[in-house]
């Protein structure tokens, strides 16, 4: 396992040591499940593409009843 130095401001490492503390954990372990979760999050532009495509794709759909569409999928599965 590697060993880094970062440099973080003063209240912010308080509150990583309060949060590590909470949880029973060390602050490399609290900072390196940020670190994970930040680096697997989705980029919010990818999303934003995406939720565009799909309102487009929506949008040339047509009007329709999601209520009836659920409804359709329940009565297909018995």
């Amino acid at each position: 396992m590697s060993k880094v130095m970062v440099s973080i401001p003063d209240e912010l490492l308080a509150r990583v040591d309060q949060e590590a503390k909470r949880r029973s954990v060390s602050r490399s372990a609290l900072l390196a499940a940020a670190v994970r979760r930040e680096l697997d999050r989705r980029d919010s532009d990818a999303v934003a593409e995406a939720v565009a495509r799909s309102e487009q794709r929506f949008a040339r759909s047509g009007r329709f009843d999601a209520g009836e569409m659920v409804r359709a999928d329940r009565d297909a599965r018995g």
